[in-house]
This record gives structure tokens, sequence and C-alpha cells, in this order.
């Protein structure tokens, strides 16, 4: 069955950073998209408006987020992406200390 989950995060104010950023997303790094189907996302989409993010991560019943932190923080590549990630992003108002992207409550479904 899997889960459906949406997420937000901030960029940096900076026309030309953003433009970088998403340079960056054209074409992700394999070993990024191998750590992304590997924890058992199955689909992955990131919007933006202006500064403000969001990301549409579908998963399979195998997902979870701890197991996801984990690997990840094991994996020198996804924590290399991270660290250059970060340049281009701020977290949003109410984010914890270090908290990158932020899980949104769901509020509405038709």
């Amino acid at each position: 069955m899997g889960h459906r989950y949406c997420l937000t995060l901030d960029l940096v104010d900076d026309k030309d950073l953003i433009a970088e950023y998403e340079k960056y997303h054209e074409a992700i790094w394999p070993e990024i998209h191998e750590s992304i189907v590997g924890s058992g996302i199955t689909n992955m989409e990131i919007y933006r408006f202006d500064m403000r993010l969001m990301m549409i991560m579908e998963t399979d019943d195998s997902f979870s987020f701890e197991q996801k932190a984990a690997a990840d923080a094991a994996n020198p590549k996804v924590q290399e992406w991270e660290t250059l990630m970060w340049k281009y992003q701020q977290p949003v108002k109410g984010a914890l200390k270090g908290e990158k992207w932020v899980l949104m409550n769901k509020i509405f479904a038709l």
C-alpha cells in the first residue's frame, strides 16, 4: 500500500544560489538516487515557490524515517551531498535545531 508524506524546507534568499540548487536537482548524484530508492521511496517530487520548498514523497511499506536517517548517516556520499545542500537551505520557522526537511501535517483530503 505505501504512504505519502509532504515535507517543507526553505532556501536561502539569493536568486543565484536558488538557481544553483535547482541545477543540482536536474541531475542528482547517482549515489543519492540509489539512497532514495534503496530506502523504500517509490516517488519523490520537489516543488518551489520563491524560497519555500515542498517535497512529496511516496513510499512502500518497508520505508521508515529512522532507517533512512541511519543509512544516510552511514553513507559518506549522502553526507557530502547534505553538507553541500545546506549551503542553499535554511530551516523553516519551528524546525528543531539541525532539522532540515520538516514533515507537514495533512489538514485536508478530498
